[in-house]
């Protein structure tokens, strides 16, 4: 496993490298944004983790840069700046989750581990549902490329159509269970999937029932 870190505060970096090297990881660290745009984009890495404010380029422009090169390795976005629109803005960017500071090793080190075993848990490359189509192996929604969570969130939900789906279902199949405090992540990814319906013209649509869940039907 092998992760990128992307901070500018060398105390910090160092000690995260650290605590991550104890539990088996192989960091690599960056302290400006050009030296961490350099590296991420050599598609190595099974996680990068981004600091937001950084000196030369920010970790914004980082992950916006990855995604316009088609780079879908999971990336988690680190930043003092915790209001919900800062968070919503970079899921919209392509961001796979989003930690803010001051953070424990810790859950850095679940939530890693979270993005990083998803993929081997999945078995089937492409599922379908009314006139959607997901291939898993690309990440793909009839062609419209997806980040890693809306690709899991999308696969819950096309395995069981017409189901009703609770978010802890998804907090734990798509976050792995480990990360605390996601609820209204779960709410801007359904907001971002049902745009991306829209756009594709589907058929199908993502309802949700107060307080129980969410269900995908064509009805």
């Amino acid at each position: 496993m092998r992760v990128l870190y992307v901070e500018d505060a060398m105390f910090l970096a160092e000690a995260v490298k650290h605590n991550l090297e104890k539990q088996g990881i192989t960091v690599d660290l960056a302290s400006d944004g050009e030296d961490g745009l350099e590296k991420a984009t050599k598609d190595i890495y099974d996680c990068v983790v981004l600091d937001i404010m950084l000196p030369k380029l920010s970790g914004t422009d980082i992950l916006k840069r990855m995604r316009e090169k088609k780079i879908q390795t999971p990336v988690i976005m680190l930043s003092a700046l915790s209001e919900v629109e800062t968070k919503i803005s970079h899921l919209d960017y392509g961001a796979d989750d989003y930690l803010a500071k001051p953070f424990k090793t810790a859950e850095l080190v679940a939530r890693i581990k979270a993005l990083i075993r998803r993929p081997k848990n999945i078995d089937i490359s492409s599922v379908t549902y009314s006139d959607l189509a997901l291939d898993k192996t690309n990440a793909t929604l009839n062609g419209e490329q997806l980040t890693a969570k809306e690709a899991e969130i999308i696969t819950e939900l096309i395995k069981s159509p017409e189901t009703l789906i609770s978010k802890e279902h998804l907090l734990a199949r798509v976050w792995g269970g480990e990360s605390l405090g996601e609820d209204n992540y779960v709410e801007s990814y359904m907001s971002r999937i049902r745009k991306l319906l829209k756009k594709i013209h589907s058929k199908a649509r993502i309802v949700t029932v107060r307080g129980l869940g969410y269900k995908l039907t064509s009805k």
